[in-house]
């Protein structure tokens, strides 16, 4: 009979928690202004190389993951504004050698998002091993498993086009660092059904020598019998937008800018997908890139004048557009909830909340969900020989969800042995924690930071204070102490600074105010670092009872 009940209590858990992320409002960032109107971003989180597509009414979108686990997020929309997220297509990556550990900037980079025949596919180039695709009749369900279609290095940021005739195209950029050239187009033919090539690539544009240098992160498009490749060029946070158009998916392309910052503040306003609506109209999704936070969404209306997509608002009638602030929302048939990509977290379910990513491909030793209304990362044995955490794959951390806003945790952190250590972490390619470590029969606090961590620079240790154990075991046979501790972020303007209770009232500051850094082709991500030395003691544990966002 209890276990009946237990069982009974998880589902209702389960089902409680997906009806209150489904309907998840931001304290921190909401686009919609409730009056018809929206503010960029769309979505204020680092959703890299974002790309859209529309069915019906619905709007689903992706965008790079590169190595976090799960990969390739799926959100959801029905007036292009509130997003949510309804899941990943992308459960882990292979080869196993290369990402069971961090795999830093590597994987799934600028993937495309297509429907097709009541499918739904994804494209992505992984620089290293080749171009992917996954597929589904459920794009909240379950994805294929991923399929190799082009083995090799080099391709990048794919993109497919199925044709009136059935024959299916694909672009693709190239990746300077793995085929030692860039800034081309080129564009093959594949079977009917996407699986493989059937022809050899063309180079269909050409942007060395040219300020369409970086010309990449192609999207593939029909409209009106005219071929169009919408990409950015220019450099990342300094580019714009091309729109080129053709006759033949081969070219020749002529090409115009069709968006550029201008006299705005929104920097390189590029990369990302068109979309015209079942309302007639036509709107285009790019990325801003805004350093530490990463590369977060906007969203643009799209006039077509002379068979050219005007992005923006074109102020002086030169065809190209500057990025829109505050604007009119997308025209919808009815009235779509306010809603945002979660991030807090009670975490009073059995599945791991879809905020959240580690960086590497899952194991079961990093941790779990409880039926006890927490979530469970065990310590992770890191090698002394590293000089940082770095390479540590068991951090479990989400996008940062707007530039002010302050996070907190209400943790129990569990030791058996000496060193055992875990806490709150900002994580980029310099971090800083804050982490409670035990040494003999007590815990110190303190400040874990690195800078350059992805060149091996060492930690800088400040200790904050020594905490007697809130409980110690007496029964187990290798008795374990405890410490219950509330860790608190303030993020403004770049800036993180750590604070702790133990009452969860009254928080004491601690250590120093630390500059935020982006990752490895990400913006820096916040959550948790659980770790402790390698070796045969048994593993300790950080369980973490809530995780909030707030806007103080």
């Amino acid at each position: 009979m209890k276990k009946l009940i237990t069982i009974t209590m998880s589902w209702m858990l389960l089902l409680s928690a997906y009806a209150q992320n489904s309907d998840y409002r931001s304290q921190v960032w909401s686009p919609d202004n409730g009056d018809g109107t929206f503010t960029n971003p769309v979505i204020n989180a680092d959703y890299s190389d974002p790309d859209v597509c529309v069915v019906g009414d619905d709007y689903y979108l992706t965008a790079s993951s590169f190595q976090c686990i799960p990969g390739l997020p799926i959100l959801h929309s029905r007036d292009l504004v509130n997003w949510e997220i309804i899941g990943y297509a992308l459960k882990e990556l292979k080869p196993y050698e290369e990402f069971d550990k961090p795999s830093h900037g590597n994987g799934v980079w600028a993937p495309s998002i297509r429907y097709h025949q009541g499918e739904f596919y994804i494209y992505w180039g992984d620089p290293d091993f080749g171009v992917f695709m996954v597929k589904t009749k459920d794009p909240a369900g379950e994805w294929s498993d991923p399929l190799c279609v082009i083995p090799g290095k080099g391709m990048i940021d794919t993109c497919p086009l199925w044709d009136d005739d059935g024959r299916c195209y694909l672009v693709n950029g190239w990746a300077n660092s793995r085929s030692r050239f860039a800034s081309v187009l080129t564009v093959r033919e594949l079977n009917a059904e996407g699986t493989k090539p059937i022809s050899q690539p063309v180079i269909v544009f050409d942007g060395n020598g040219t300020e369409n240098r970086t010309c990449e992160g192609p999207k593939f498009y029909k409209r009106d019998g005219w071929y169009w490749i919408m990409c950015p060029a220019g450099g990342v946070p300094t580019g714009f937008q091309l729109a080129m158009r053709s006759k033949s998916p081969y070219g020749s392309y002529e090409h115009k800018v069709v968006l550029a910052q201008g006299k705005t503040k929104v920097n390189g306003p590029h990369q990302g997908g068109w979309v015209h609506t079942s309302m007639g109209e036509d709107w285009f999704l790019h990325f801003q890139d805004k350093e530490c936070y990463g590369r977060v969404v906007h969203l643009q209306p799209v006039t077509w004048r002379d068979n050219w997509p005007v992005m923006g608002v074109d102020q002086d009638g030169d065809y190209c557009g500057e990025p829109v602030v505050k604007y009119r929302k997308p025209k919808t048939r009815s009235a779509w909830k306010v809603v945002n990509p979660v991030e807090s977290d009670e975490f009073n379910t059995t599945v791991l909340g879809k905020q959240w990513q580690w960086q590497a491909n899952y194991d079961q030793k990093y941790g779990m969900p409880t039926t006890f209304g927490t979530f469970r990362i065990y310590n992770f044995k890191h090698s002394a020989q590293s000089p940082n955490m770095w390479d540590v794959p068991n951090m479990l951390l989400q996008k940062t969800p707007a530039d002010d806003f302050v996070a907190t945790a209400k943790v129990r952190l569990t030791s058996k042995a000496d060193q055992q250590a875990g806490g709150l972490i900002m994580m980029g390619l310099d971090y800083s924690a804050l982490m409670a470590k035990r040494v003999g029969g007590e815990f110190i606090l303190q400040q874990v930071t690195c800078k350059a961590a992805d060149k091996g620079k060492p930690e800088v240790v400040k200790e904050i204070c020594r905490l007697k154990p809130t409980e110690e075991d007496v029964v187990d046979y290798k008795p374990g102490i405890h410490l219950d501790i509330y860790l608190r972020m303030k993020v403004s303007a770049g800036m993180c600074r750590f604070s702790y209770s133990l009452d969860g009232k009254k928080y004491h500051e601690a250590g120093d105010e630390f500059k935020m850094r982006e990752g490895k082709w990400i913006g820096a991500k916040i959550g948790f670092v659980s770790v402790e030395p390698d070796g045969n003691t048994d593993r300790g544990w950080l369980e973490a009872d809530w995780f909030r966002v707030t806007r103080k």
